[in-house]
């Protein structure tokens, strides 16, 4: 399934299933991280072409790979411990954000 998907479930084990993977997400993943991804979805989802999209992710990439969330991400996998990423999303989104222009 090209990597998309990797569990299919019951109509009744749906809402446990995305509520349990939320979870995880919440838990173990920085806050900022999450947020820039959530956007870079809703926001590239009709770009002409996908280099666009590359293009923004690349510079999100860079910029998290240089912020301390990603050093304690490290860190707390190497030491085999629950991360504690300190970077808060309504203070600590990039310079270039938001990257999109809206329209009227």
């Amino acid at each position: 399934m090209g990597g998309l998907v990797n569990k299919v479930v019951s109509p009744l084990e749906l809402l446990p299933t995305a509520t349990a993977i939320a979870k995880e997400i919440v838990e173990n993943a920085s806050s900022v991280s999450v947020a820039l991804t959530r956007q870079l979805m809703w926001k590239m989802l009709g770009v002409n072409h996908p280099m666009e999209s590359h293009k923004i992710e690349s510079k999100i990439i860079r910029y998290l790979g240089n912020q301390e969330d990603a050093k304690e991400g490290v860190a707390s996998f190497l030491e085999k411990r629950p991360a504690q990423f300190s970077m808060k999303v309504s203070e600590d989104l990039p310079p270039f954000y938001p990257w999109w222009e809206e329209e009227n």
